[in-house]
C-alpha cells in the first residue's frame, strides 16, 4: 500500500514538474518575443525609412563624366546609403510600363532627363535633412531638381514614433503579465507542498534549510524552461529569416546571444524570487490557514 502511495506521488511531483516547465518556457519564450519586437522595431522603421528617398534631375546634355563625379560625390556623404544612375533612355522605358503606351512616338522626342536616385540612412530620412542635403547639392550645376515627397516623409517619421510608443507600451504590458504568470506558476507548485514545509518547520528545521531544496529546483526548472523557450525562439528566427529576410535580419549575433543570454538569466531570477517568496509565505503562515 505504502509502495503504491509512492507511485502516486512520484507521479504527481513528475506531473508538477512538467507542467511548471512548460508554463515557465511559454512564459519565456513569450518575452522572449517582447525582446524580439523590441530588437527589430528599430530595424523595420529603419528599412521603411531607407527605401523613402529623393531623385536628383540633371540637365540633358550633361557629360557622363559630370555624372560620375556627382554621383562619386553623392556617395562619399554620410548619409547617402546608395546611389543608382538612370539614363534618359532607361527613364523612358520605365516611364512607358507606367504610362501602357509609347509617349515617345506620340510626342516625337523623348523629354525626360536622366537622374539619380538617391537614398539616404534612416538617421537622415527626414524633411529637415533632406532641405540642408537639397542646399547642399545646388552647388553642382549640372543639378536641375531635387525631387522627393515631403507628404509622404512626414506621415513615415509621424508613424513610426507612434507605432514605437505603441509597441513599448504594448511590450511593457506583457512583460509585467509574462511575470505574473511565473509567479502564479511557481506559488501553485509551492501550494501543493505547503503541508510539507509545515512538517519540515515542526520538526526543527530553520527557514534557510527548508527554503534550500525548494530554490535548488526553481533554479533548475528556472534553466530548464529557459532552455526550451531558446529552442522555440530559435526555430521562430529561422522560421522568419527565410520567410521575411527583407525585412527581418537577425544577423546581429551578438545582440541575439545577449538576448538568450538574457532570457536563460530572467528564467532563473524570476523562478528564484517567486519561489522564495512563496516558501517564505507557508514558513509564516498559521497551521489553520493552510488548509483554506
Amino acid at each position: 500500500m505504502a509502495r503504491k502511495e509512492q507511485k502516486i506521488t512520484k507521479r504527481r511531483l513528475r506531473s508538477s514538474y512538467i507542467t511548471s516547465t512548460i508554463s515557465i518556457s511559454l512564459v519565456l519564450f513569450m518575452l522572449g518575443l517582447i525582446g524580439l519586437l523590441l530588437l527589430n522595431t528599430r530595424k523595420l522603421s529603419d528599412y521603411v525609412k531607407e527605401n523613402i528617398g529623393f531623385t536628383v534631375f540633371l540637365e540633358e546634355d550633361v557629360k557622363e563624366a559630370d555624372v560620375f563625379h556627382i554621383q562619386k560625390s553623392l556617395d562619399a556623404r554620410n548619409y547617402v546609403k546608395e546611389t543608382s544612375y538612370i539614363t534618359k533612355e532607361e527613364a523612358a522605358v520605365d516611364f512607358q510600363k507606367e504610362l501602357g503606351e509609347d509617349f515617345i512616338d506620340i510626342l516625337g522626342f523623348n523629354p525626360l532627363t536622366p537622374s539619380i536616385d538617391v537614398k539616404l540612412y534612416a538617421g537622415y530620412a527626414n524633411p529637415d535633412s533632406i532641405t540642408v542635403i537639397e542646399n547642399d547639392l545646388q552647388r553642382f550645376p549640372q543639378i536641375t531638381e531635387v525631387a522627393y515627397q515631403e507628404s509622404l516623409i512626414h506621415l513615415v517619421n509621424d508613424n513610426v514614433q507612434k507605432i514605437s510608443l505603441v509597441i513599448l507600451v504594448f511590450s511593457a504590458l506583457l512583460f509585467l503579465i509574462a511575470i505574473a504568470l511565473v509567479n502564479n506558476t511557481i506559488r501553485l507548485s509551492i501550494y501543493s507542498k505547503r503541508f510539507l514545509i509545515r512538517t519540515m518547520h515542526l520538526v526543527g528545521a530553520n527557514h534557510s534549510f527548508i527554503r534550500k531544496p525548494f530554490l535548488r529546483q526553481g533554479i533548475v526548472l528556472g534553466a530548464v524552461g529557459a532552455f526550451f523557450a531558446i529552442l522555440l525562439l530559435t526555430g521562430l528566427i529561422y522560421t522568419a529569416q527565410s520567410e521575411l529576410s527583407e525585412i527581418i535580419n537577425f544577423q546581429d549575433f551578438k545582440l541575439l546571444i545577449l538576448l538568450f543570454t538574457s532570457i536563460f538569466v530572467l528564467g532563473i531570477i524570476i523562478n528564484w524570487i517567486s519561489t522564495y517568496l512563496a516558501v517564505n509565505k507557508y514558513l509564516n503562515i498559521k497551521t489553520d490557514q493552510l488548509y483554506s
